[in-house]
């Protein structure tokens, strides 16, 4: 799973990076309204925790960016502002849950999961389609009764696919979701061969098929 943290205070953010990183989330961070932006526009993430009071701008506005350009990332604000109005104006404007400062970073965590759960599974902790089911919160996966063991980039992998199936999805998109900024200094997205064959590879000795397809000079879809 991939999280983008858009907030000023610098202790508050490393806090809720490193507390997700430890959770296996590709977490990454941005202090201020233009880098927000400028992840927003270069990256696709699950779920973006957004502070409200941003040098530059406002959380507000990048909500409203996020919408106006229909990208389905799911939002949770983090806010000093607790008033009812300020509640009301955040989840009118699209957001998906609201969290008043100061609050314990588990229930932040609690909160991204049932997120996740409601985007994925609908509000399941699982999701199922055809033989496949995929454990959200155990991060298991099996293919007609039978569990699949995957590593933690093939299932991130084999997630992204699902949540984009019967899409083409280039190199480039599956590298910048598995690494994130760290994509821009890898000389080849040569590995993302290496991760699609794996995973093509277990899915199949489990009896699945062609779960996933090359489509030559694009990336690859997942058809199902």
């Amino acid at each position: 799973m991939k999280l983008l943290v858009i907030e000023d205070e610098e202790s508050l953010l490393q806090s809720i990076v490193e507390y997700f990183t430890q959770e296996d989330f590709l977490c990454e961070g941005a202090g201020s309204y233009r880098q927000g932006i400028e992840k927003m526009e270069d990256f696709q993430y699950d779920c973006i925790i957004l502070d409200i009071n941003l040098p530059g701008g406002s959380g507000l506005e990048l909500l409203k960016y996020l919408r106006k350009n229909k990208k389905s990332e799911g939002v949770i604000i983090i806010s000093a502002r607790s008033s009812l109005d300020d509640k009301i104006a955040g989840l009118d404007l699209g957001a998906d849950d609201y969290l008043t400062k100061p609050f314990h970073l588990s229930e932040l965590f609690a909160r991204v999961k049932s997120l996740i759960r409601r985007q994925y599974a609908s509000g399941s902790d699982t999701l199922e389609i055809s033989h496949m089911k995929v454990n959200l919160l155990l991060k298991t996966v099996e293919w007609g009764g039978k569990q699949v063991v995957l590593t933690k980039n093939e299932y991130d992998l084999l997630l992204f696919m699902l949540t984009n199936k019967n899409r083409v999805v280039s190199r480039q998109a599956i590298a910048e979701h598995i690494y994130g900024e760290e994509t821009d200094n890898l000389a080849s997205f040569d590995f993302v061969y290496s991760h699609v064959k794996n995973l093509k590879k277990k899915m199949k000795e489990k009896g699945c098929g062609d779960l996933l397809q090359t489509v030559y000079g694009l990336g690859y879809k997942l058809s199902i």
